[in-house]
């Protein structure tokens, strides 16, 4: 079930959800709007390997504007700290970035119980397209967990994503054993 207004406001108030900076008009009927960060980064080399750690470069959006280039993997990251602790965040494109062919995530839209961070942002274009910071770029939606949760991804020993920042995060995939 998806959280009404009214809920995320309660779950708010509760200290279930956090986020910061939270601001009352960004609120929808249903979800969070959450906007664009400062900083991308661009993975350096061309082929990645899921083994080794790829090493990114850092881009500063400026002022006026940041051109995305199809066929690149763009990582961005939310203005937005956010923490939910009892239940299941859900990060989606807003429809007007949609229209724009801009993607936001490839796979990692969901977040887990305990997640505890800015959102890091997969993000590809359909055709090249002018970004600026602060820009509506999602919004979170939130759902309810059935039962108790033992484990919470803040708790997690394996947890990667777990150190706070304003900056997107590269793969840590070359962290698992296979």
């Amino acid at each position: 079930m998806i959280f009404s207004d009214a809920r995320i406001l309660a779950e708010i108030e509760k200290g279930n959800i956090i986020i910061e900076p939270f601001k009352r008009e960004r609120l929808g009927s249903n979800s969070y709007d959450v906007h664009l960060g400062r900083y991308l980064a661009l993975y350096k080399d061309r082929v990645l390997d899921a083994r080794a750690h790829n090493q990114i470069q850092e881009v500063i959006i400026p002022e006026e504007g940041y051109v995305l280039q199809p066929n690149t993997l763009y990582l961005g990251v939310t203005q937005e700290y956010t923490e939910t602790h009892n239940h299941v965040p859900f990060l989606e494109g807003k429809s007007s970035i949609g229209r724009l062919g801009i993607h936001i995530h490839a796979t990692a839209g969901k977040g887990d119980v305990g997640f505890c961070n800015t959102w890091t942002l997969e993000i590809t274009v359909a055709q090249a397209v002018k970004v600026y910071a602060g820009m509506p770029i999602g919004q979170l939606i939130y759902f309810e967990v059935d039962g108790d949760v033992i484990n919470p991804y803040n708790q997690k020993d394996s947890a990667k994503y777990t150190n706070r920042t304003i900056k997107p995060v590269e793969s840590m995939m070359w962290k698992n054993k296979f």
